[in-house]
């Protein structure tokens, strides 16, 4: 792409109104762009940066067998009721539409996949099945904070199972456990990211959450370093020892949840009466569980997490673009250099930005450590004289020649 084409302003100085570091380099870098408390607009390179992120956790969610639908974002009261949940879930946006139907905007879906799986399940044969969705979510917050991290709009992948029994339902939740480290890790985040025990909530006794390791996480946990798993501080009094090999030895740190995963079991199959057949002919209420990663908390997460002083470290995965090609100058033999090899990575198929303004050098490289992109290509003319371009990787400090 051409860089005076992409839809972009970075700023000098860090957003005045913005207390959390993500959204402060996010909006410095024209990736997002606020519109009120815990609201805002995905900018070109922003939303590059979250397809990404998305569509890692896609290929991951396929490969455990999930098919991807897309639920309705207005979800009818009578549902909510059915499970208690109107009156009871406190963040949900409520409205009422012109004809006098209540319905709230989407927080979580249980409500709306539960009865939709119900059309599809009939015998044991049928199970499991298992559906996502990556959506925008809405959650009324008191008080929106730390930039993308906890807003009043954010996406989310929702993952939910239907099994025969509590068996079967611990399998795919393993495979789904097993998915989300995956997923982490080619986020570049596995290495500080921890399996963590915590409370179900209104779920169940217990939960799983992925709990990454940053100084302004929300939450407190306990890590047992052999085991590499954690607990969060809101059981520690109930679940006092490490879970796998007993040892009390944790190292406490504060963490930022990133996704979680609960045994949802028969919460929601109950009142909608999700059943099947077994074997034997018997009626059998399905086995839920529901599986969860905010894609734009994680990003928010990333940021906060990898960065240097110049900006974002993306990693390589999720960068916005693969290689930044910036001539120096206005020699003809540069630009002409600098455009073959921007339509050589075109050919390739590879993502990349070619900066073709007409700015000073200091402008270029600010706005290139600002974009982020994995890879600085810089063309100048003692660069040429040498038959050489000068190539950095983001995440590194040092640049090496190489041959054009």
């Amino acid at each position: 792409m051409l860089q005076s084409k992409l839809i972009y302003k970075t700023k000098k100085e860090f957003p005045k109104d913005e207390d959390s570091l993500n959204a402060r380099l996010l909006i410095q870098g024209s990736y997002i762009k606020k519109e009120s408390s815990g609201v805002y607009t995905f900018l070109p390179l922003g939303l590059k940066v979250l397809s990404n992120i998305e569509n890692i956790i896609r290929e991951e969610m396929n490969k455990i067998d999930a098919s991807e639908i897309l639920m309705p974002a207005l979800i009818p009261k009578d549902n909510l009721v059915k499970t208690g949940r109107w009156d009871t879930f406190d963040v949900l946006f409520r409205l009422k539409s012109q004809t006098g139907n209540e319905y709230s905007l989407g927080a979580t879906h249980e409500e709306i996949v539960t009865p939709l799986i119900s059309e599809f399940i009939s015998s044991y044969k049928n199970l499991p099945i298992s559906v996502y969705q990556i959506q925008t979510k809405f959650r009324d917050e008191k008080r929106a904070k730390s930039g993308i991290l906890r807003g009043r709009e954010f996406r989310m992948k929702d993952l939910y199972s239907f099994s025969k029994d509590e068996k079967d339902l611990d399998s795919y939740y393993e495979k789904a456990l097993n998915a989300y480290k995956k997923v982490y890790e080619r986020l570049g985040l596995l290495n500080i990211t921890y399996l963590t025990y915590a409370s179900g909530g209104t779920f169940s006794k217990y939960s799983h959450e992925f709990q990454t390791v940053s100084e302004v996480g929300e939450d407190l946990i306990y890590i047992c370093d052999k085991c590499n798993v954690a607990i969060n501080d809101e059981i520690i009094e109930e679940q006092k020892v490490c879970p796998i090999c007993g040892s009390s030895n944790f190292r406490k740190e504060k963490a930022i949840e990133v996704g979680n995963i609960f045994k949802l079991k028969t919460k929601f199959s109950e009142p909608f009466s999700v059943k099947y057949l077994d074997e034997e002919n018997k009626e059998n209420l399905v086995y839920m569980g529901c599986y969860g990663i905010g894609s734009s908390r994680v990003m928010g997460t990333i940021v906060e997490v990898l960065h240097d002083d110049s900006g974002i470290v993306w990693p390589e995965e999720i960068a916005p673009f693969k290689y930044h090609i910036i001539p120096i100058g206005n020699d003809e033999e540069v630009l002409k250099e600098a455009n073959k090899l921007y339509k050589t990575y075109l050919e390739n198929g590879d993502d990349v930005l070619f900066d073709d303004r007409d700015e000073s050098t200091g402008i270029k490289l600010k706005d290139a450590d600002l974009i982020s992109a994995t890879y600085r290509i810089i063309v100048s003319k003692k660069t040429i004289e040498q038959g050489k371009f000068e190539l950095k990787k983001r995440s590194e400090k040092e640049a090496q020649l190489i041959s054009l």
